[in-house]
């Protein structure tokens, strides 16, 4: 789950950059999905031959609706929702997919609650801390971090003009509104594929038909909205980069990667390390694409890391340390904690 975090962080980057040059945000899942599918169909037919069951239509239209809500209508709000943000912006905001990926699982009995114990309080305090997180992330900005405003002098004005103009108040609300709705319906595609997966355990073949799927609803959706012709060009640039790089590592691999997390730990567990895509995030988009960080925004964003560094172990063999000191300090660490001891139980 590490490494699908790096590759989330990835494509932050690559579609801010593409959508940024102008490329259609509907056509630029459609051609991802295309990617996706052109590269899982092969290898899933090859390699899950003896693991493939016989598809019911029922079955296949319940991967139908997880398609159209987890992945098409997701992916589409996304990337509406990054043309009003920054990548760094839209990195922090997934950091409530493991608050909604939790509350939508307890309800549908899949992740138990115990107030009586200690990890069960802390994961209902740690969803709250996670979501006032983001929305600090939202409205509060700080100061420059000048060590990492690396601009140089005559580009000032021009940089903090843009800022304005991608990144006032009003857009960063309407961006973080659609940015959790994206987020809400991917943490929905998270919890309804565990009775999916049960009833058709070919993983790879399963995040071939939701990539075939999403590509044909993506196609419909794209074409209703913009039927000229140049908006679906692709040439030899970083608009092709992005989509190849988007469709064949993060649908292809990091889908198949999501779903075999998913039947092992289940969707709470995968949907945890989210918080990691956003430092990983924000310190290449300084780099790479000069983003100004500002320290309100990172002093929430190592709070967030900080709650991933530590081991199962620190549960399992010393839980009175982690009542009497951890507890009161960190919310939303005992949160993960307990998301994890209760796999160590």
């Amino acid at each position: 789950m590490l490494l699908v975090q790096f590759v989330y962080a990835g494509m932050a980057l690559f579609s801010k950059a593409a959508i940024a040059r102008g490329m259609n945000s509907f056509v630029f899942v459609v051609y991802r999905q295309a990617f996706a599918s052109a590269s899982l169909v092969p290898l899933a037919f090859f390699l899950e031959r003896k693991e493939a069951v016989p598809l019911s239509y029922g079955l296949l239209f319940k991967i139908f609706l997880v398609s159209l809500c987890g992945v098409t209508l997701s992916l589409n709000l996304y990337y509406i929702a990054i043309n009003y943000t920054t990548a760094t912006f839209a990195a922090a905001t997934t950091n409530t997919i493991p608050a909604i990926t939790f509350a939508m699982a307890a309800l549908l009995r899949m992740e138990s609650i115990s107030i009586k114990h200690v990890h069960g309080i802390a994961k209902v305090v740690g969803s709250v801390v996670g979501v006032s997180g983001v929305l600090v992330i939202a409205f509060v900005k700080g100061p420059a971090i000048k060590f990492m405003n690396w601009h140089p002098a005559n580009d000032h004005d021009q940089i903090q003009d843009s800022s304005k103009t991608c990144c006032s108040r009003e857009l960063r609300i309407k961006g973080c509104l659609l940015m959790i709705s994206a987020n809400t319906l991917w943490s929905l595609w998270l919890v309804l594929q565990v009775p999916i997966i049960k009833q058709y355990p070919a993983k790879l073949r399963l995040t071939s038909l939701q990539c075939m799927f999403s590509c044909i609803q993506s196609a419909f959706w794209a074409i209703a909205v913009e039927r000229n012709p140049s908006s679906w060009k692709l040439g030899w640039d970083a608009n092709l980069l992005s989509v190849a790089y988007c469709g064949i590592i993060v649908t292809g691999i990091t889908y198949w990667l999501q779903i075999w997390a998913i039947e092992k730990k289940g969707p709470v567990f995968t949907s945890m390390f989210t918080p990691l895509a956003l430092i990983i995030t924000a310190i290449c988009s300084a780099f790479l694409w000069k983003e100004t960080l500002d320290w309100g925004r990172s002093n929430t964003s190592l709070f967030f890391i900080e709650t991933t560094s530590f081991p199962n172990k620190l549960v399992k063999d010393n839980p009175a340390y982690l009542h009497h000191h951890l507890y009161p300090l960190n919310p939303l660490f005992i949160f993960l904690i307990g998301l994890q001891s209760d796999h160590i139980d």
